[in-house]
């Protein structure tokens, strides 16, 4: 077995934690101070509307909310979602057969709890979307020759992700005028997918007048200012920082006797805050943990199909085979499934798959996985695949680790307390009708 440098160094560093911490006898906390970005109110107002709005999908079919709704966590509740081609919501979506998706979607919906936060610097599974101040629109992104100025930060670039996917927003090729153009690689340009998208939007005279205090009167709409106004929405509505834990670490509140055992082994002996640090329970790093990859994986259409190297896909740097980035725990007891592909269904599993990754990934039992029906899906071609298995499992950075079932438990005590039940369901929820007059899922 080949063990890379980044490998050993992160084996280390994790040995070289668990020491320190055995040896000082105590835990060392976070502090529950994060700051955040703020915004107006009718921008956040306008962004509610726009993230629950079919109107910016292709076939005026799918809203943000279709993959982000608050029913799951923000997620949807399944592992792999069916995006453009679906009707329904969450576990009971299903295949439109009159317009049949090519695919699920590679990876599983990540959760949009704090990402207003200022440690969030950097967004998706394999951060391929970062702030960066040496570029003129201060955010390193794939999309780097379609780069604009205006978005206000990396949460509101992210929006240009979803509406350019064929299998997330845009839909099937050639058949609407936005999967025209996203074909033909018509983006950022006049009569490009986002320009087309922002003429939908300020033909509807109730978003134009909106868009009057948000931007000006008689100021064109630009794709900037939807996205601008979607994360102001994202980070008012789903703010997770006064969870059981929070008010534990600001000294309003206690813990019970198992969430106590519980916070104690996830700073201690679990060691679990060798990754999820900070208060949000992320060091916003990217790791190999050997997690289960099942669907389409992450690829070009012209690539291999099921494959996902995760963050080595940004960098090109063979060390970053398979890693992922660390999610926040915040609210983590409402997001499953869980992993970057969505094949744990449970807390419990995904704990206990951290406690022997390799031996996990080996034995996963693919019986138990909930995805929606997809006829001619090849969703276990890398669990089917020895080589790649072996691959994945030779790039793991997680020492195995006994706990018992009661340690596990306690773990589970603890996570609960991360739940902050304000956002769950958000401050200005689902609204009751959208402006373009489309249904609200």
């Amino acid at each position: 077995m080949i063990i890379s440098p980044r490998s050993l160094i992160a084996q280390f560093t994790l040995a070289l934690v668990f020491l320190f911490s055995a040896h000082a006898g105590e835990i060392s906390l976070p502090s529950a101070d994060a700051t955040f970005s703020t915004a107006k109110q009718n921008s956040i107002e306008l962004g509610q509307l726009l993230f629950y709005d079919p109107i910016l999908s292709g076939n005026k079919s799918v809203a943000c909310a279709t993959c982000h709704h608050p029913d799951f966590g923000t997620s949807d509740g399944v592992p792999l979602a069916i995006g453009d081609g679906g009707m329904g919501l969450g576990p009971k979506r299903e295949i439109d057969p009159q317009n049949v998706p090519e695919q699920r979607i590679g990876r599983n919906a990540p959760a949009l709890f704090n990402l207003g936060a200022a440690q969030f610097i950097s967004l998706f599974h394999d951060g391929r979307l970062e702030t960066d101040p040496s570029r003129p629109s201060g955010i390193r992104s794939p999309l780097e020759d379609e780069m604009v100025l205006g978005f206000t930060s990396v949460l509101s670039a992210q929006a240009m992700f979803p509406v350019l996917s064929p299998d997330e927003m845009a839909g099937h090729y050639s058949e609407n005028e936005i999967s025209k153009a996203v074909r033909l690689g018509q983006l950022t340009i006049e009569g490009g997918a986002w320009d087309l998208i922002a003429q939908r939007v300020a033909a509807i005279p109730s978003y134009r007048e909106m868009f009057d205090g948000v931007i000006g009167p008689d100021v064109a709409i630009e794709f900037t200012d939807i996205s601008n106004a979607i994360a102001d929405f994202i980070v008012f509505e789903w703010r997770a920082d006064n969870s059981a834990f929070d008010l534990f670490l600001r000294e309003e509140g206690g813990l019970s006797e198992d969430a106590t055992a519980g916070m104690n082994l996830f700073y201690g002996k679990a060691n679990c805050v060798a990754c999820h640090a900070g208060q949000f329970q992320t060091d916003h790093e990217f790791h190999a943990i050997a997690m289960v990859q099942i669907g389409p994986g992450k690829a070009e259409r012209f690539e291999s199909h099921n494959r996902d190297v995760g963050r080595m896909r940004v960098t090109g740097d063979d060390a970053d085979a398979y890693a992922f980035r660390t999610p926040s725990l915040r609210n983590v007891v409402l997001t499953g499934p869980y992993g970057h592909a969505g094949a744990y269904g449970t807390l419990e599993a995904v704990i206990r798959h951290h406690l022997d990754p390799v031996k996990s990934l080996n034995t996963f039992d693919r019986n138990f996985l909930q995805l929606p029906n997809f006829p001619g899906a090849i969703d276990f071609a890398i669990l089917d695949n020895p080589q790649e298995l072996a691959a994945i499992a030779a790039a793991n950075e997680l020492e195995p680790q006994n706990l018992s079932d009661n340690e596990v438990n306690q773990l589970l005590a603890f996570l609960d307390t991360l739940t902050d039940p304000i956002s769950q369901y958000g401050r200005l929820g689902v609204p009751d009708a959208v402006p373009s007059g489309l249904p609200v899922d």
